[in-house]
């Protein structure tokens, strides 16, 4: 799901990058590296976002988990 959204958000910005242009001042709408940082900062969010939860499931007893349920 965070690549397709990574793919739609940067092809949305791409072809919206002249309407964005007047916003960004001293970059370029489709500078690779402002490109590249925003991607990496939600590939950075998204792994936290879904390895916090998932260690703390693995410290939990399957049969405890079970019964809980």
């Amino acid at each position: 799901m965070v690549f397709s959204g990574i793919a739609v958000g940067g092809g949305l910005a791409f072809l919206l990058g002249r309407a964005l242009s007047r916003f960004l001042y001293g970059v370029s709408p489709n500078d690779p590296l402002s490109v590249e940082s925003r991607a990496l900062v939600l590939l950075a969010v998204a792994f936290v976002a879904c390895y916090l939860p998932a260690r703390s499931a693995t410290r939990v007893d399957p049969l405890v988990a079970l019964r809980d349920a």
